[in-house]
């Protein structure tokens, strides 16, 4: 007789309140919730109107999202009848909660998880202060007025300490006093702002480091009130089992390369290959929320930190993809292709910007020449501008290697029963890397690409068409590179025959 859900028994019938539930983890994290605990109480979502949008109507939105497709095929719409959406922002004084709702979390939440925060590496401090620091506090002041709170569950991330090249789950000392840093932005202008940002920052690479790290002090501060828990993910990248296979809506890390490369765009990659790339799936992360929860809910306070990482356990390096990913995009190519995929790994930047002046750049013009006159909207131009300008502000993160040590998540996951490690699974020991970059792709070709599999075969066909293109640039840009050369220096080409292969070896080494 199968074991009872241990994790399952403790949130049922209890209410959670979720920050950030509209990104990334926060759908993979309540499609886990709804489907997982079908006991659970009420859901609150703090959300804040978008786009034109009141929080009702985003939220009545929720059942068209490709990632309740496997919720809804044993749930009726109804299941959504458990989220509650509250209108307010983290970034805003109390919460930006009226009265009546702040009330209402005070009186029915037992559960906390806290994942809203700017993730953009080029804000100053001013929003990230606001937003990652600030909202953590309003959170925190919230907790500690919720009558029954039995455990608050604080999303940050590994590279909260980027500055070392090995990290332990425990919290280090503050990089700065949290109180100078706010009053610092409360009273100077931007430009001022900016100008000591180095000087405050020290050897953190960005503002949203800085900021995350002061962050979990303020958990730490309401440890002894409540019981508080920290995961730190690395790269968060798609879904490994559930609730699909390769399920993503998020643009960021391999799963935008994979889009780029794909299309044809990206065919080039900066990268030190044989540096361990710290990626953990999105499920694995929910997963570990939700584990570490219960297991912090065993004590009336306390805090325990977790690495939700896969360095020291189960390490990948793109070295192992190298000869299988060009592979992997012509086995599944893409109907909306723009040009013939080739992604070809380069190990430094200005290995990387040279290549994309000829591998980027000109197809990109000539791509967008073409959309212009064909009534289109031409983007690849600035979209690789806008790669070329971010790459010295992700060089860090490019190209170091760290390892996040996780014994503490290695520990949660041996106190699961069975039937908890196969429904909320953190143990990544048996996942293997190539079969997962594979379900990623198609991942990425249904979800971000929105292209189903019953196109697969015809773009196949386009892909053949494409290569044959392709074949004809490589040989016009050779051609007219020789001419020049050859007009350059007064010779015929017959004379400068040399010039045509030497031309293409330089060409297929960018």
């Amino acid at each position: 007789m199968s074991k009872e859900s241990q994790i399952r028994a403790f949130y049922n019938g209890k209410n959670f309140f979720i920050t950030g539930g509209t990104g990334f983890v926060g759908l993979c994290l309540i499609e886990r919730i709804l489907r997982s605990i079908p006991d659970v109480g009420k859901v609150y979502l703090l959300m804040r109107p978008k786009k034109g949008k009141e929080i009702s109507q985003r939220l009545e939105e929720f059942p068209k999202n490709p990632i309740f497709e496997k919720l809804l095929e044993t749930n009726t719409t109804d299941i959504f009848n458990k989220l509650v959406p509250i209108s307010g922002d983290v970034g805003e004084e109390n919460l930006g909660l009226s009265a009546q709702d702040r009330q209402t979390l005070v009186d029915n939440v037992n559960v906390v998880i806290h994942s809203a925060a700017t993730l953009d590496f080029q804000e100053n401090l001013r929003p990230t202060v606001n937003i990652n620091l600030l909202g953590t506090r309003r959170i925190m002041t919230l907790c500690k007025e919720i009558k029954n709170l039995r455990v608050m569950i604080h999303v940050s991330s590994a590279y909260v300490n980027s500055y070392l090249t090995e990290a332990h789950e425990k919290v280090y000392d503050a990089p700065e006093d949290a109180e100078k840093v706010i009053s610092l932005v409360g009273t100077l202008s931007d430009e001022a702002l900016d100008q000591i940002e180095p000087k405050l920052l020290k050897d953190h690479p960005n503002t949203y480091t800085f900021t995350k790290h002061l962050a979990e002090h303020e958990v730490v501060k309401c440890a002894d009130k409540f019981p508080c828990t920290i995961v730190r993910p690395t790269m968060i990248v798609g879904a490994w089992k559930e609730p699909v296979p390769g399920w993503t809506c998020s643009k960021v890390g391999p799963q935008g390369f994979l889009m780029g490369a794909s299309k044809g765009v990206v065919r080039r990659l900066p990268l030190a290959k044989e540096n361990i790339a710290d990626y953990i799936p999105v499920d694995v992360v929910v997963n570990e929320l939700l584990v570490a929860g219960w297991n912090a809910a065993k004590a009336p306070s306390g805090l325990t930190v977790y690495h939700c990482s896969s360095s020291t356990q189960k390490p990948f390096a793109w070295s192992m993809l190298e000869s299988s990913i060009n592979g992997m995009l012509h086995k599944y190519p893409l109907k909306s292709a723009v040009w013939y995929p080739h992604l070809k790994l380069v190990p430094s930047l200005l290995m990387f910007r040279i290549s994309a002046i000829f591998i980027h750049f000109f197809p990109a013009l000539l791509l967008d020449t073409l959309l212009r006159l064909t009534g289109g909207r031409p983007i690849l131009w600035r979209l690789h501008k806008n790669v070329w300008n971010s790459l010295g502000r992700l060089e860090k993160f490019i190209f170091s290697e760290w390892k996040f040590h996780n014994p503490n998540t290695m520990d949660l996951a041996k106190k699961l029963n069975d039937t908890d490690k196969d429904i909320f699974y953190i143990d990544i020991t048996t996942l293997y890397w190539e079969d997962y970059f594979k379900n990623l792709l198609l991942g990425v070709r249904r979800y971000l690409n929105n292209e189903k599999s019953t196109n697969l075969q015809s773009a196949r066909n386009k892909d053949s068409v494409l290569m044959v293109f392709h074949i004809i640039w490589q040989m016009l840009v050779i051609v007219t590179l020789w001419y020049s050369v050859a007009a350059g220096a007064g010779l015929s080409l017959v004379q400068s025959a040399w010039v045509a292969p030497t031309l293409y070896m330089l060409y297929s080494y960018l």
